[in-house]
């Protein structure tokens, strides 16, 4: 029996992949994400997983000014060696273009990541992931958590200027209520209906 052979992605090349490397490279599976110069693959999607972002899309989407615009697993550009896939993304409208024909967008369009945190991804989500948006300079950030049964635990992140590093500025379990990036009140117990 012969195996088949390898894509030409399986190979990374001298230096690692860039950012534009993912527009570029036939048949790579969904979602892959692009971490100092190295592909990352997604594992299955948990259940607990989809009702987070889909209670934080849909009320996100319903609260958000004109001014801007709430994306789902799209990728940002940070740099040349990474272009990560937030799980939400709330960014400048004007990013968005009327075709909607985008691939990802530009860190310094983006004004919320949100990461939900998969086991297979703790480490990228509670570390690498929340590094490299401060270093890109996006002002909000928040990871999810699992806590008691399906229900979400929410970690709000503020951008220090002066160090680009994050603050933490709230724990947030039934309820999530912020002033910024926009007023937000969100009843994390809906997750329980969903």
């Amino acid at each position: 029996m012969t195996a088949e052979p390898l894509p030409a992605w399986a190979v990374p090349p001298r230096g690692g992949f860039t950012a534009d490397d993912l527009d570029r490279i036939p048949e790579l599976p969904p979602h892959t994400e692009l971490i100092d110069g190295s592909l990352v693959f997604v594992s299955p999607q948990k259940s607990f997983h989809s009702l987070v972002v889909y209670l934080l899309e849909h009320a996100l989407r319903a609260r958000a000014p004109e001014s801007l615009r709430v994306r789902r697993e799209m990728s940002v550009v940070l740099g040349p060696r990474n272009r990560p896939e937030p799980d939400i993304t709330v960014l400048r409208a004007d990013a968005v273009t009327d075709e909607a024909d985008e691939t990802g967008y530009e860190a310094a369009d983006v004004a919320l990541a949100v990461e939900v945190v998969s086991p297979e991804s703790e480490e990228r989500d509670r570390k690498r992931k929340p590094q490299l948006y401060a270093e890109a300079g996006i002002a909000h950030f928040w990871r999810v958590e699992k806590g008691e049964g399906r229900r979400p635990v929410v970690y709000v992140y503020e951008l220090d200027p002066a160090t680009r590093t994050y603050v933490p500025t709230g724990i947030h379990h039934d309820r999530l209520k912020v002033s910024v990036p926009f007023t937000i009140d969100i009843d994390l117990t809906e997750i329980d209906r969903l």
